[in-house]
């Protein structure tokens, strides 16, 4: 009996051992190594950045507009809308650092619709074309007054495709128009060589000399050759009057008040040649826009303006 006893003992003793010491193994917490990663929240130019780290007992922060914050949690609100790359540098007790970044796009400004994300890698800017799906974006061919009249008897919107199907010209389709961020700007002509332009702008240029399709004459239309501007620049205003030459205004002028405007270095332009170099931005997205160019049809009120082109473009890269 006493043998009994004594095993029923020792198993007794055995048991809360193992109990013991369970609940001392339950009672430590697992050692997680240092981390770190980012979540954030945009609402307009507000950024509410998270610092999401273990074991970090400082963290810096570089909202890439070149300010800063010591913050583990901070809010920015940056002064201008575009595309930024913050980053957070957390550290440890031991002086172990980690560095995590992150790519923003915060209220983007027409200019940054144009030029681009110029923060990721390979930067080459933002190229466009003319888009030739003229019926979806509403575009067409006006009088160079005030209002951008439509010209009577012509499709509003122009058909799409209509400087192909109709004209023969489908090659300025293939034209593109490259915006950088630092203001430089490139025009690729492709094989033709020629660009869309005003007739009595090309005769009065050359003589007529340079126009290698003349089917959109009626319009006063052609394609002509063209070479590029070497470093040429863009200069975007995101408001101003604009003042035009043109036969419908009084003195010789109208004047487009509160439009945004692009303008071009020497002889350079986009989608259209003609006299009228600075053009207006009527909306633009990410991945189109809309421009209003001119045009000096009439060779005898050259060089003021008889029509504008309403026309769209499409983001290519």
């Amino acid at each position: 009996m006493r043998r009994i006893i004594t095993n029923v003992g020792i198993a007794v003793f055995g048991m809360l051992i193992g109990l013991f010491t369970a609940c001392d193994d339950e009672g430590k917490r697992p050692e997680f190594p240092f981390s770190s990663d980012i979540f954030h929240s945009v609402a307009g130019k507000q950024v509410a950045f998270t610092a999401l780290t273990h074991g970090a007992v400082s963290w810096e922060w570089d909202f890439g507009d070149g300010n800063n914050s010591n913050e583990q949690n901070p809010v920015h609100v940056y002064e201008e809308g575009g595309y930024y790359v913050a980053s957070l540098t957390a550290k440890d007790a031991s002086g172990e650092v980690i560095t995590k970044e992150i790519k923003l796009a915060v209220e983007l400004t027409p200019y940054a619709l144009l030029t681009g994300d110029h923060t990721v890698e390979g930067y080459n800017g933002k190229t466009w074309k003319l888009s030739s799906a003229h019926s979806t974006s509403g575009d067409y061919l006006a009088d160079a007054d005030v209002a951008i009249t439509p010209v009577k008897g012509v499709p509003v919107p122009l058909p799409t495709g209509i400087f192909d199907l109709e004209f023969g010209m489908g090659d300025i389709y293939k034209d593109e128009y490259t915006f950088h961020n630092n203001g430089s700007y490139r025009i690729d002509v492709k094989e033709d060589g020629g660009v869309l332009g005003g007739l009595v702008f090309q005769f009065a240029l050359d003589g007529g000399a340079g126009i290698i399709n003349a089917n959109g004459a009626a319009y006063g239309l052609c394609i002509a050759t063209y070479t590029p501007e070497e470093n040429a620049t863009f200069t975007y205003v995101e408001e101003e009057d604009l003042v035009v030459p043109s036969v419908y205004g009084a003195g010789g002028a109208v004047t487009f008040q509160e439009v945004s405007t692009l303008d071009f270095s020497g002889d350079s332009f986009i989608g259209f040649r003609d006299f009228q170099r600075k053009i207006i931005l009527n909306w633009i997205t990410d991945t189109k826009m809309q421009l209003t160019m001119f045009m000096a049809a009439s060779p005898d009120h050259a060089p003021m303006n008889t029509h504008a082109l309403v026309l769209s473009f499409d983001a290519v890269r």
